[in-house]
């Protein structure tokens, strides 16, 4: 029987090579770094297994190459409890590999290899209509096929599923797409693009959003990091303040907030709670290095001592 907070995510699978330098090089710079790890990353399967360690049960759908990236990737999912029976293997393929830089202030530049996220077409949605029964909540990112992402939010809407969107990476979207989307969760620069402008300022936020309801969102939250969050649907027009720590590593703080936002969403909770938790578990996720790695478990975002 399936639990009453079920969750799909359909989104990337990458494996995150990571090095410690001391800053973020410049073009063109070569700098030593001090220390390299692999890790498990990607949009996708770091916001599902933020979902599933904050309480919710996820159905995981991605795309991943035939490979020791993709078979290690698929162990990982079902160690965090996500249902994988939904993961299509590309043959010939290789998994999505990122190479990240993290600074000793805790930023990060990434690059990216999308390799199988590519493959996670816009056809193969057709084949999953199980996956999406049950669920409370979709939720999506942008690192698979646009086409892809469109197909998921027609799904979602005729199976009467509020469907998140983290507009991220940051491109341009078709409003037929933004007025499918029940909860659109943008960072500063994403949400300056989708309304045209070069920079989102502070005092910009509202007319952003409100730009970003007229194109048939029904909720946008604006993530700010350590500065939190601005909140704009029907009801609510309003900052909601963040949490400050010492951070050492933000690569998944956008990913661990989405995921975890998701998973109070679906256990019942309102938007300003249910933000305030989704705040908590980022702000424990910028201490720890990497992005699966670092997604907090639901006892350590309830007992947090914010």
């Amino acid at each position: 029987m399936k639990s009453s907070n079920q969750i799909l995510v359909v989104g990337s699978s990458n494996t995150d090579m990571v090095l410690q330098v001391p800053r973020i090089p410049a073009p063109g710079e070569t700098i030593l770094g001090s220390h390299f790890f692999i890790v498990a990353g990607g949009k996708g399967a770091n916001q599902a297994v933020a979902a599933a360690r904050t309480g919710a049960e996820v159905t995981f759908v991605t795309c991943v190459g035939d490979d020791a990236f993709g078979r290690q990737a698929i162990e990982n999912y079902r160690k965090d409890g996500i249902d994988t029976d939904f993961i299509k293997v590309q043959p010939g393929t290789h998994t999505g590999v990122a190479l990240i830089n993290v600074s000793d202030d805790g930023e990060n530049s990434i690059s990216v290899a999308s390799g199988a996220n590519n493959h996670l077409l816009a056809s193969d949605m057709e084949g999953m209509a199980e996956a999406f029964k049950g669920a409370k909540i979709v939720l999506a990112q942008l690192e698979t096929p646009l086409e892809t992402i469109e197909r998921v939010a027609q799904l979602a809407e005729s199976n009467g599923i509020p469907f998140i969107l983290n507009p991220a990476p940051a491109t341009e979207l078709r409003d037929g797409l933004l007025e499918k989307v029940s909860i659109l969760t943008p960072n500063e620069t994403e949400a300056a693009l989708l309304t045209g402008r070069k920079e989102a300022k502070e005092g910009d936020l509202g007319a952003i959003a409100d730009e970003l309801l007229g194109k048939g969102v029904k909720t946008v939250i604006i993530t700010l990091g350590s500065k939190g969050v601005y909140l704009r649907d029907s009801q609510h027009r309003e900052m909601i303040p963040g949490y400050t720590v010492q951070a050492v590593d933000t690569t998944a703080a956008g990913d661990v907030f989405n995921g975890s936002l998701a998973a109070a969403l679906a256990a019942g909770q309102a938007i300003r709670e249910a933000i305030d938790f989704a705040q908590r578990a980022a702000a424990i996720s910028v201490t720890r290095r990497g992005a699966q790695p670092s997604a907090p478990f639901l006892h350590e975002v309830v007992n947090s001592l914010f």
